[in-house]
C-alpha cells in the first residue's frame, strides 16, 4: 500500500483521489462529483456498523460471513476498519498474507471453498502496527479492496466498518454496487442506543435502507444458576428499532463462551463439540443471524 498523503493538504485534491502522497497542495485541481461505482461481480452487499465501538460489531460481521458461506454461499468478508482491523484475529487467520497470482489481482485469503477475507492486518509487518492515514488514503484503499481483489462471482459481500459515519462508511456506499442496506449493532444501555441511532439516521440520509438493528450484550446467562442478570440492561435496541420505525432482529445475550470464541480466532457460529448443547446464546446468535438473512432475502 501506499505511503500517507502529505500534511500540507486538506485530502480534497484531484491528485489525492489516485495516488498516495499530494503534489498539489494548493488544491489547484478540485475535485467534482460522486465517485464511480466499482465493477465487481457480487448480488449482494451488506454493511455492519455500530454508532460506537466495543458493541460486538466486528463479531457480528464475522458470524454473519460464516453463516452465509455455511449456508453454501459464495461470500466475501471485507474488513474496512482500516485503523482497527480485527477480522483476522476473529477468525483465526492472523498470520496470512495477501498475495497475487499474476501480480495484478489480489488473492483474498481464504477460509473455506466459500469465504475469502480481505483486510489491512494483511499488509501490516507487525499485529502492533499503526495505521496512521488520513481519509484521502483509506479511500483508496477501500477502493482497492474491492476492485483490484480476485473476489470471483459473490453471491454476499459483508464488509465491517469502524465504529460512527466517517469516510470508510460513507467511501463504500458511494462505491460498492448492489449494497442491499446495513445493520447496526447496538448494545442495550442509552449512551449506545444514542449513537446506534444516529448511524440508523446517517444510513437512511445517505439512501441505504436499515435491514435492522442488532441488540448485543443484552443480559447475561449465570453460568451457575442459569438466571438471567442485566449487566447493560436489556430491550433498548428493541425500543430504538420501533421508536426508528427499522426492523429488530433480536438480541444476543453475553457469554464468556463468545468472548473466548473470538480471542481463539473461530466464529461462535461454529459449534464447539465441547460446549453446551443447549447454549442460549448460540440459539440466540443463530436466530438473530436468520432473521437478518430473511430480510435480506425479502429486499
Amino acid at each position: 500500500m501506499a505511503e500517507p498523503i502529505s500534511q500540507q493538504c486538506d485530502g480534497n485534491c484531484a491528485h489525492c483521489a489516485s495516488a498516495s502522497t499530494c503534489d498539489d497542495p494548493q488544491n489547484t485541481q478540485k475535485k467534482t462529483g460522486p465517485p464511480e461505482r466499482v465493477e465487481m461481480a457480487v448480488k449482494h452487499v451488506i454493511l455492519v456498523l455500530s454508532g460506537k465501538g466495543g458493541v460486538g460489531k466486528t463479531t457480528v460481521a464475522a458470524n454473519l460471513a460464516m453463516m452465509l458461506s455455511n449456508h453454501g454461499y459464495n461470500t466475501g468478508l471485507a474488513d474496512l476498519d482500516i485503523t482497527g482491523p480485527n477480522i483476522p484475529k476473529m477468525m483465526g487467520i492472523e498470520e496470512k498474507r495477501l498475495t497475487s497470482y499474476d501480480g495484478k489481482k489480489i488473492e483474498p485469503v481464504r477460509i473455506t471453498g466459500t469465504l475469502g477475507v480481505v483486510s489491512m492486518a494483511f499488509l501490516l509487518p507487525e499485529k502492533s502496527t499503526p495505521v496512521i492515514w488520513r481519509g484521502p488514503m483509506k479511500m483508496t484503499a477501500i477502493r482497492q479492496f474491492l476492485e483490484d481483489v480476485n473476489w470471483g462471482d459473490l453471491d454476499y459481500l459483508v464488509v465491517d466498518l469502524p465504529p460512527g459515519t466517517g469516510d470508510e462508511a460513507l467511501t463504500i456506499a458511494q462505491l460498492a454496487p448492489n449494497i442491499d442496506g446495513a445493520v447496526i449493532v447496538t448494545t442495550p444501555q442509552e449512551v449506545a442506543i444514542l449513537d446506534s441511532s444516529k448511524a440508523v439516521r446517517f444510513v437512511q440520509q445517505i439512501g441505504l435502507k436499515v435491514l435492522g438493528i442488532i441488540e448485543n450484550m443484552s443480559g447475561m446467562f449465570c453460568p451457575h444458576c442459569g438466571e438471567e442478570i442485566d449487566l447493560f440492561g436489556v430491550g433498548g435496541g428493541e425500543k430504538a428499532a420501533e421508536e426508528l420505525g427499522v426492523p429488530y432482529l433480536g438480541r444476543i445475550p453475553m457469554d464468556p463462551a463468545m468472548r473466548k470464541a473470538g480471542d481463539e480466532g473461530r466464529p461462535f457460529i461454529i459449534r464447539n463439540p465441547d460446549a453446551d448443547p443447549d447454549s442460549p446464546t448460540w440459539k440466540a446468535v443463530d436466530e438473530v443471524l436468520e432473521n437478518l438473512l430473511a430480510e435480506i432475502k425479502e429486499q
